[in-house]
C-alpha cells in the first residue's frame, strides 16, 4: 500500500453542486468529485512523503478490523468523507456503513467498520475522524436547535459564517442536522444589510425602497431580503414589497409585533441573540424562519473513536 497525493483517477474539473430547490429556500447536495477534492488535500496535509510511524512499525501484511462508534450521543454527519479517505489511502479496504448521514446514534453505536491492511486503516484514521467529527458537529448541534423549535412552523437557517473552504461541507451538515439551508454565497440571494442601507442615506423611507427597486431590476429572478433594525425599517420594506425581512436583534415581544403587522406580506426570520435556551419563544412569536450563525461557526467537533482489534499476520 502506498499513498499517492496524485492519483489517476482524482477529477480535474469541480464540478458546482447541485441544489434541491424549496420555497425561498435551499437544501446543499455535496458531488463525490467535491468531496474526493477535500479529502485528496486533507491526506496531502497529513500524509505528506509518506506516514513514517505506521512504515517503521507495522508489517505490510497486517490486517485489521476497525470500527468507528460514537462516544456520545450524535446526528452523523460525513460518512462518503471517512468512506473516500479510506479508499483512496488503500482501494482494497472493505468499508461497510452501518449508518448514513442524518443518523442519530448513542454512545458505543458502530457505524463504520473498516477491514484491510492495518497500516492504510492506520494512515487514514485521522483524517477520516476530522472529517466526521467536524460535520457530525455541525450536523449535532443543529438538531438540538430543530427539536427546540419543532412544535413551531419555524425553519432554522444556517448562516454564511463559515469556515472558508468549508461551507458546501458545513451547510450540508446543517441539512443532516434537520436545518435549512439560507443563501449559498453571495450569488444566489440578494440580502440588503444595514451597511448597504447606511452606504445609501439614512433616510430609510427612501434608501429601503430605492435598494429594492434597484436590486429587483437588475436580478429580477432572485429573491431579495431586508434587513431591519427597528420596527420602522420593517413596515418600510413590507410596504415596498420584500420578499423577506430580517428582524434583527429583536425581542421576542417585537417580533409578535412584526408578525401581526405584516399580515403575512412578506416572509420573517428573526436573527440575533439566539441560543437553545431562546428560540422556542421567538419561534412561537409566528415568524417563519430563525438563522443561527452558531451552527457553523460555533459547533464542537463531536467525541467519536476508531478501534482496532489486534491485527493479524
Amino acid at each position: 500500500m502506498v499513498f499517492s497525493a496524485r492519483r489517476p483517477d482524482l477529477p480535474t474539473e469541480l464540478h458546482y453542486p447541485k441544489f434541491i430547490n424549496l420555497p425561498n429556500v435551499q437544501l446543499m447536495q455535496i458531488s463525490d468529485q467535491e468531496i474526493l477534492r477535500a479529502v485528496q488535500r486533507a491526506l496531502e496535509e497529513d500524509v505528506g512523503s509518506g506516514d513514517a510511524t505506521t512504515a517503521s512499525i507495522i508489517p505490510s501484511d497486517a490486517i485489521a478490523v476497525a470500527e468507528m462508534r460514537a462516544r456520545v450521543g450524535l446526528t452523523l454527519c460525513g460518512l462518503d468523507f471517512a468512506r473516500i479517505t479510506f479508499e483512496q489511502v488503500d482501494e482494497d479496504l472493505e468499508i461497510k456503513v452501518i449508518h448514513p448521514d442524518g443518523k442519530r446514534v448513542e454512545a458505543s453505536d458502530c457505524f463504520l467498520r473498516i477491514q484491510g491492511h492495518a497500516a492504510a486503516i492506520l494512515t487514514a484514521e485521522r483524517t477520516a475522524l476530522n472529517f466526521i467529527q467536524r460535520l457530525s458537529g455541525v450536523a449535532t448541534l443543529t438538531q438540538k436547535y430543530v427539536d427546540k423549535i419543532s412544535h413551531t412552523k419555524a425553519k432554522l437557517l444556517d448562516t454564511r459564517k463559515t469556515t472558508p473552504g468549508w461551507r458546501h461541507f458545513e451547510k450540508y451538515a446543517v441539512a443532516c442536522g434537520g436545518g435549512t439551508n439560507h443563501r449559498i454565497g453571495l450569488f444566489d440571494q440578494i440580502m440588503i444589510k444595514d451597511n448597504h442601507l447606511a452606504t445609501l442615506g439614512s433616510d430609510h423611507a427612501q434608501t429601503i425602497p430605492m435598494a429594492l427597486e434597484k436590486a429587483r431590476a437588475r436580478y429580477p429572478s432572485l429573491k431579495i431580503e431586508i434587513e431591519a433594525d427597528t420596527m420602522e425599517q420593517a413596515r418600510i420594506a413590507m410596504d415596498a414589497g420584500a420578499d423577506i425581512i430580517l428582524l434583527d436583534n429583536m425581542p421576542p415581544e417585537t417580533l409578535a409585533k412584526a408578525v401581526k403587522i405584516n399580515r403575512g406580506r412578506c416572509l420573517l426570520e428573526a436573527s440575533g441573540g439566539v441560543t437553545l435556551d431562546t428560540i422556542a419563544e421567538m419561534a412561537e412569536t409566528g415568524v417563519d424562519f430563525i438563522s443561527v450563525g452558531a451552527l457553523t461557526h460555533s459547533a464542537p467537533a463531536v467525541d467519536i473513536a476508531l478501534d482496532f482489534q489486534l491485527p493479524t499476520l
